[in-house]
């Protein structure tokens, strides 16, 4: 599975607290606080906080864009305390209310709750991932674990928690809409997930637990970032590059000179945060190949002080003991009921399900790869660390196709403009033009303004598309700004990934999978651009996590669709299509190598499932054995096809989001691949079309249960017949 995933990348503090950071109840939801002590501190703020913080109030740029011409590194933290400060006194002003609770006074109060800490939080974490700096660093580990205590002060609120269930255990008769019902029961199942219903001893348990994980997860995220950049391959012989293209030997030395290494006989292959390395399906020299993936696969286990081993042990230690204190025997446990697998059983039997068909599958790709190396006379049993190089082999034997041929064909403003665009465009109806006049946080970025078929401006929509080595790995979705109607702002919405930047001068020239991933992340971004849902906790990408990856996945299908790619893939020197006999060698590839894909990321599903089933109490003495251990269970050890993460570089689950979570790729995958199939039996690329799943998926959020508008919009439960196909696990090898 060659994607790079996306996620909110919210800190873990954060992420609890988000359902209510979205507004200011001074100002619009016409509760005031009886109690002149709060009304009088609500005045105060806190040192180093002022009017002149460009945090202060609302951006005046168009839909509130960050001004980031104005924001430094020095307004971040007393913004966040003081976002801290006055959302505490909104949330015991709407707590200590007198008036019976209402769904106005409590709910949508709290909806409003919170408005500076969501500005500021937004743009901090957003930034913290995609350009930090060491000043960044440094502040998250302070305000982490403060965020971690302010959430737990909001959901363990006894006051306030009471007047969540009165209103919840008495829906039924307050005439609430069907949203407004779904929006009460997501918070009390939000408190009641949080701890609101412990005794006071183990709400203070809980407290302490969230306090160090927040911590670790941080430390875990700064450890990895400089494990990366530190496992970069730095290479004094031009001639062990043999195999890379000069466009690809040209930024390797100029890597290794923003590096601040200005020999011209040195260059550098920095890591992506997968455990195979793009450069694998070129480098000719074997050893450079095994040393690249030996520091890929160990970047984080050299027992220095970016040693991540530790900290991953102590947070599934941290995980368990927290589900246990909620009342339940794993975190995975805690964590899938509330999502659409609802238990890790039903996740843990999607995932095993599909290993016989797959490791047959692996298994005859590499009898192909052998057969290749013994014809040559290779004398060595193949490796890991050979798979890419040799899969590239075959493909161009058995297809005639290799990615030399592909990416004259990919440049990345033309797959930008005339593909993705223009599938968003046809099926509904937007147009972007990009925006020069709005300051960005990177150079690199780029921002447009997208408009409704009328015409309207409804959105814009950021890129951060080049690696660098202060951004995290990957690729992932977010928003700077919510769209909601309640609040009445529209969504301001980002991408971020890490395509391997050009040297000067030239183009960036993708590779298949890198096009694939702008159509994934901008499916999230149309998740979060085409919301129409009122209340900011349900709305755009606010739904389960097993869910979340439909619209992603579901907008990748666009990338191989005829209409489009021929309006895209075109030769970026003459401007000439694709030729007809590439594109049908690159559709009949589209299962080639399906096997190790679908492999490595079971192993890496399984092993997040692995460590999220621990109980508490039980200890883990070595990583390493931890893993292979795991994947002998589950019966999907093998040695030629590690893991798409290991665990000590594990970001998704670990400071991602996605801890017991990571399964939801192929859940989503299912749905993704089921909902395409609808469209090719209604016709296709149609604005019709992208209307009924505009309307029907992408615009309501969270504001229905995902299963019931999956069912609504294709009429039945989605099954894993399209999934099997398309991965071409149809028949065994």
């Amino acid at each position: 599975m060659r994607k790079n995933y996306s996620s909110l990348f919210m800190a873990l503090a954060l992420a609890a607290a988000i359902p209510l950071l979205a507004g200011s109840i001074f100002r619009n939801s016409g509760t005031r606080s009886a109690n002149p002590a709060l009304a009088e501190s609500a005045v105060r703020t806190v040192q180093g906080f002022s009017q002149s913080n460009p945090f202060a109030n609302p951006s005046p740029l168009q839909f509130q864009a960050p001004e980031f011409d104005k924001i430094h590194d020095c307004d971040y933290q007393p913004a966040l305390d003081e976002g801290m400060r006055l959302q505490s006194l909104e949330i015991d002003s709407i707590a200590l209310n007198p008036e019976p609770p209402t769904f106005g006074n409590t709910i949508v109060a709290m909806e409003r709750s919170g408005e500076l800490l969501t500005r500021v939080s937004k743009v901090f974490f957003s930034v913290i991932q995609s350009n930090t700096d060491d000043t960044l660093q440094n502040l998250l580990s302070i305000e982490a674990p403060k965020l971690a205590a302010h959430s737990d002060a909001i959901y363990m609120n006894p006051n306030l928690f009471g007047r969540v269930k009165t209103i919840y255990d008495n829906r039924s008769g307050l005439n609430l809409s069907p949203v407004q019902r779904m929006l009460v029961r997501r918070y009390y199942t939000d408190f009641v997930r949080s701890g609101a219903l412990l005794s006071e001893a183990d709400k203070a348990k809980l407290r302490e637990i969230n306090q160090e994980e927040s911590r670790l997860v941080t430390d875990f995220q700064s450890r990895l970032l400089e494990a990366t950049k530190a496992g970069a391959l730095v290479i004094d012989d031009k001639n062990k590059l043999s195999g890379l293209s000069d466009a690809e030997i040209a930024a390797a030395a100029e890597t290794a000179h923003n590096r601040g290494i200005n020999s011209p006989d040195t260059w550098v292959l920095p890591l992506q945060n997968t455990t195979q390395q793009p450069y694998q399906v070129s480098l000719n020299d074997r050893s450079v190949r095994e040393r690249l993936f030996v520091s890929s696969t160990m970047r984080a286990e050299h027992g220095d002080s970016n040693d991540t081993r530790g900290i991953i042990v102590k947070l599934a230690e941290l995980r368990a003991e927290k589900a246990k204190l909620l009342g339940f025997p794993d975190y995975a446990a805690y964590v899938l009921e509330d999502q659409m697998a609802k238990t890790p059983a039903a996740a843990i039997k999607l995932l095993t399900d599909l290993v016989p068909a797959t490791m047959a599958k692996a298994q005859g790709e590499a009898k192909r790869m052998q057969a290749l190396v013994n014809k040559a006379h290779g004398g060595f049993e193949l490796q890991p660390w050979d798979w890419q190089y040799y899969a590239e082999k075959v493909r161009k034997a058995e297809y005639d196709l290799d990615e030399s041929q592909i990416k004259p064909y990919f440049e990345l403003n033309r797959v930008l403009q005339d593909g993705v665009f223009y599938a968003a465009n046809k099926l509904y109806g937007l147009s972007f033009k990009e925006r020069k006049d709005i300051p960005v946080y990177q150079p690199d970025v780029r921002v447009f303004e997208v408009f409704d078929e009328n015409g309207k401006p409804i959105a814009l929509w950021y890129c951060d598309y080049f690696k660098r080595d202060n951004k995290s790995g990957g690729a992932w979705e977010d928003t700077f700004v919510d769209g909601s109607g309640l609040m009445g702002t529209h969504p301001v919405v980002f991408n971020v990934a890490n395509f391997a930047k050009p040297a000067a001068g030239q183009p960036a020239l993708l590779s298949y999978d890198d096009v694939t991933t702008m159509f994934h992340e901008f499916g999230h971004a149309l998740h979060s651009m085409l919301t129409t849902v009122e209340f900011p906790r349900l709305a755009g990408t606010n739904v389960p996590r097993d869910f979340v990856e439909l619209p992603s996945q579901f907008n990748e299908h666009w990338a191989l669709y005829p209409e489009v790619l021929a309006h895209y893939a075109r030769n970026y020197k003459t401007g000439a299509p694709m030729p007809e006999e590439l594109v049908a060698k690159i559709k009949e590839a589209r299962t080639f190598n399906q096997g190790f894909q679908t492999l490595e990321y079971i192993e890496a599903s399984l092993l997040d499932m692995a460590w999220h089933t621990l109980p508490a109490g039980a200890k883990v003495a070595n990583v390493d054995s931890f893993e292979t251990a795991a994947l002998q269970h589950y019966d999907v050890y093998m040695k030629l096809v590690p893991p798409r993460y290991r665990s000590t570089y594990f970001a998704h689950i670990w400071e991602g989001g996605y801890s017991a979570g990571y399964y939801s790729y192929m859940w989503a995958e299912v749905l993704d691949d089921d909902a395409f199939e609808w469209f090719k039996e209604h016709g296709g690329l149609t604005r019709a079309n992208g209307k009924r799943f505009e309307e029907m998926i992408l615009s309501k959020g969270g504001s229905e249960d995902a299963g019931a508008m999956y069912r609504a919009f294709r009429g039945r439960d989605a099954n894993v017949d399209a999934l099997l196909k398309d991965r071409g696990l149809t028949g065994a090898e």
